[in-house]
């Protein structure tokens, strides 16, 4: 369609004989007829083109999440194209990477085989040490990898390789004392000092950071030996001739929205030295290779072509500020991808469990009024709630925000949610450092900020001072000082300060790591695309959403209630009245019960992030969840009830458990869906040594698509406002004076219908130390409910094995004490299923 591939030049193996060439015919009139559907007067050819450019961006996107998972900035290396469609798009992605080079290999549709052939037999064993990386431990790391070193000559040698052409590399896996993630550093030198700084130059390079002073821990020893005899398999040189090619054919490619001459080249005919402008054609035996305007190709001495930039991209696109479909779609994969790298920061450089291995945390983009333009798919707790913290700091410090200031926030009355649930916002300035032009923020769950409780989810607080330690407008970095001293002093000067306030700085620090990387991006973008541009398609895609759930407001009936009795003996009442001639509807919450002296009080922001979770769940285009979405919906909360709490009401479980209740009440009015689980299960456990909390997964909902279509639920996963992870059992256990005795689906569990709920879990956790456990939880005496004639799902338990054989039933929000040997086991509820089976 946009002549990059020619029919005459392509392989004849389509039809039932595999005889049969392209057909350009029929994707011309597919392409016509999609032209004519969209009726807004761009061309066939527009329109291919538009499917092409959103292919780059996501492919360059899903290059940009790895690479920065990995520590690299792409723009500083070239871009290694392999597949028999990579040489099609190889140009394009590099510039949606700002890389300015391409290597394509002779065999690049063949490379896995080519490489296996080319590749040496490589050995290596690895144990663990669990040692200082101090010089006393020393002889024992030699000990090892004198015997590790003997085990891989021996495989090797089993193998036929040669005593003389192996080599061997002795490598240590180092890492911070109390941290997870080890990085493999060369010991070939042999010397602990090298080691140390090789490890530190590695670990600035992938997080972003360096802790100053704190102790290293060689986690295992490894020694890796390769055959080192080449086998004449290597790649000669040949001799080159710089020569400007000159092409078998000419042609026509649709490039940049228009039609271009287009030189058409053999591959068989280019040797070594020969040059090619773009645009051209390259047709080897296994791809075509098409090079964009203002590149140019080179064949190698080793006779690969490699593709440099020689003209400078312009960076700012020709775009208007009306909507394009193509680059709404474009747009929206931006925004979500600088959320997901945001998050692939945090992950990276946080310290506590709870947010490197458990993913308690969420990161999103946000314009400067404070809406939510988009987030990575993280906590919909958080997402649908973040821009409250993010329009109450620009609220309390208008006019008086300076470039390098981040300021912090978790007070559930001014903005936040819970205590634990801390949120680091920072402003984007222009170049010019004088004007705000978006935010922003990252949330994270904090494994303590104090409170009566290790774990700060206590389910015996009343007040929201006995949860912990409030964070209300705290201006974390001023004009670029991070001030950790006056943070320290906030995080111990309370009745019941932060276990563990380094961990805490640590974290902080992180999220602080992850809007910095938000902020780069936005930055990118803008230069790429002019600020206007960038503003305007924030707007898009808001709109977008609106326009979305108005459709889903559509198939909603005129008029829906739904009740929900919780353990605690609350209700939460839910009516939805959609207005047609509007296309609005209303969300209306009169009826909940009031707040109670109990922590089940849910912040006014909770329940709107559930309402924004839910109406977006309904809307099954992919789409960002963002400030768009609620455009439609009016919300109704009833002051003084258990959804719009005020100071000093706890609130500690309104978060993650009064969240997931609204979300089932929510789906049960819309028909939607059966119950959820309807709890988080949030388990915590420590002392003043440890600090650490879970949220336990169970089976999904059974429920009813949009098309009418029924659906089974999923066994063992997280649901609703949650999207957690669970430790790995391996990084528990290291961490934690425990044992994981016991985690398994429960078969059968799940609430039976047409279509049955996925089954819950069992979880069994052993203590080694003396420590504090606590369970905050729900249906625990009443089981979730089916939908449309589905059966319901099960109740839940908490049970605590005691040393002397004796088994305790803990009620729904419950603290205990465990001694070494006892065990707490969690039950989870089970969902609901769908209709009459």
């Amino acid at each position: 369609m946009l002549g990059k591939l020619h029919p005459d030049l392509f392989p004849a193996i389509f039809g039932p004989d595999q005889n049969e060439t392209l057909d350009a015919g029929i994707v011309r009139r597919k392409f016509e007829e999609l032209a004519a559907e969209i009726g807004d007067g761009r061309t066939p050819e527009a329109v291919a083109e538009g499917f092409v450019t959103i292919a780059v961006e996501n492919m360059a996107n899903a290059i940009k999440k790895i690479s920065v998972q990995r520590g690299y900035d792409v723009t500083e290396y070239l871009l290694n194209c392999f597949g028999g469609a990579g040489g099609q798009h190889a140009c394009l992605v590099a510039d949606a990477l700002g890389m300015e080079a391409v290597l394509i290999h002779p065999f690049s549709g063949l490379l896995s085989a080519y490489g296996i052939g080319l590749s040496s037999i490589f050995a290596s064993r690895q144990q663990a040490l669990l040692q200082p990386l101090e010089d006393t431990s020393l002889p024992e790391i030699d000990q090892l990898i004198g015997s590790l070193n003997q085990a891989v000559e021996d495989e090797l040698t089993k193998q036929g390789v040669a005593s003389t052409a192996i080599a061997v590399k002795p490598v240590l896996h180092i890492r911070y004392d109390g941290t997870d993630s080890s990085l493999p550093v060369d010991f070939g030198h042999g010397s602990i000092e090298q080691a140390r700084t090789s490890f530190e130059t590695d670990h600035k390079a992938r997080f972003g950071f360096i802790y100053d002073g704190k102790p290293m821990v060689v986690e295992a020893v490894g020694v890796e030996g390769s055959d080192t005899s080449t086998k004449g398999l290597g790649e000669l040189d040949s001799d080159i001739e710089d020569i400007a090619a000159s092409p078998s054919q000419t042609g026509r490619i649709f490039v940049e929205g228009g039609w271009r001459g287009a030189g058409i080249f053999l591959r068989e005919q280019l040797k070594p030295g020969y040059r090619i402008a773009g645009p051209a054609l390259v047709i080897e035996p296994n791809q075509t290779i098409v090079i964009e305007p203002g590149w140019q190709a080179t064949i190698t001495p080793k006779n690969h072509v490699l593709m440099r930039r020689i003209e400078k991209k312009r960076r700012q696109e020709a775009l208007g500020t009306k909507a394009d479909p193509v680059m709404l779609e474009v747009f929206n994969n931006l925004f979500m991808s600088i959320a997901e790298q945001m998050g692939v920061t945090l992950q990276n450089t946080a310290y506590s469990v709870n947010i490197k291995e458990r993913l308690d945390f969420s990161c999103a983009v946000f314009d400067r009024t404070g809406a939510l333009v988009a987030n990575a798919p993280h906590m919909p707790v958080h997402l649908g709630s973040m821009d409250r913290s993010v329009e109450t700091i620009i609220r309390l410090n208008a006019g008086n925000v300076r470039p390098g200031d981040v300021f912090a926030l978790n007070a559930p009355y001014n903005g936040g949610t819970h205590l634990p649930d801390i949120t680091v916002v920072t402003p984007v300035f222009d170049d010019r450092q004088k004007e705000i032009l978006f935010w922003t923020a990252s949330r994270g769950h904090h494994a303590d900020v104090g409170g009566t409780a290790p774990g700060s989810m206590t389910p015996l607080a009343t007040t929201v001072d006995e949860e912990g330690i409030l964070f209300d407008n705290f201006q974390i970095v001023d004009r670029g000082r991070f001030r950790e001293a006056e943070l320290h002093d906030l995080l111990t000067d309370h009745p019941y300060p932060a276990r563990n306030p380094r961990q805490n700085i640590a974290d902080l620090k992180a999220q602080i790591a992850a809007n910095e990387k938000g902020t780069a991006e936005l930055k990118k973008m803008v230069a790429h695309f002019g600020l206007d541009v960038v503003e305007a398609y924030m707007g898009h895609v808001q709109d977008n959403a609106a326009e979305s759930v108005r459709r889903v407001l559509e198939r909603l009936p005129d008029s829906s209630q739904y009740e929900y009795p919780t353990d605690t003996g609350q209700v939460i009442k839910v009516s939805i009245t959609v207005d047609r001639a509007n296309r609005q509807a209303t969300v209306d919450f009169t009826g909940t019960s009031p707040v109670m002296k109990n922590n089940f009080n849910a912040p006014e922001p909770v329940t709107r992030a559930a309402v924004l979770y839910a109406f977006r769940v309904m809307v099954e285009d992919n789409i960002p969840m963002n400030a768009g979405c609620l455009r439609p919906i009016n919300i109704i909360v009833p002051d003084g009830c258990m959804l719009k709490p005020s100071y000093p009401a706890a609130v500690v479980a309104g978060n993650v458990e009064t969240s997931q209740h609204v979300t089932n009440a929510l789906f049960g009015a819309m028909g939607a869906l059966a119950n959820a689980q309807g709890t988080m299960n949030n388990l915590t456990f420590g002392n003043d040594a440890y600090q650490y909390y879970e949220t336990i997964c169970s089976g999904s909902p059974a429920g009813l698509k949009n098309d009418g279509k029924g659906f089974a639920g999923t066994s063992g996963v997280h649901t609703h406002m949650t999207n957690s992870r669970l430790t790995d059992p391996e990084v528990l256990e290291l961490r934690f004076p425990v044992v994981l005795e016991d985690f398994h689906v429960r078969e059968g569990s799940g609430g039976k219908g047409k279509w049955s709920a996925g089954d819950g879990t069992r979880r069994t956790i052993r203590f080694l130390e003396k420590m504090e456990c606590a369970i905050l939880s729900s249906h625990r005496n009443r089981p979730p409910q089916g939908l449309a004639g589905g059966g319901n799902g099960e109740q839940g338990s908490t049970k605590v094995r005691r040393n002397d054989g004796t088994v305790e039933t803990l009620k729904a929000c419950d603290q205990t004490v465990l001694d070494r040997g006892e065990a707490v086991t969690v039950t989870t509820p089970t969902a609901g299923g769908y209709g009459k089976a």
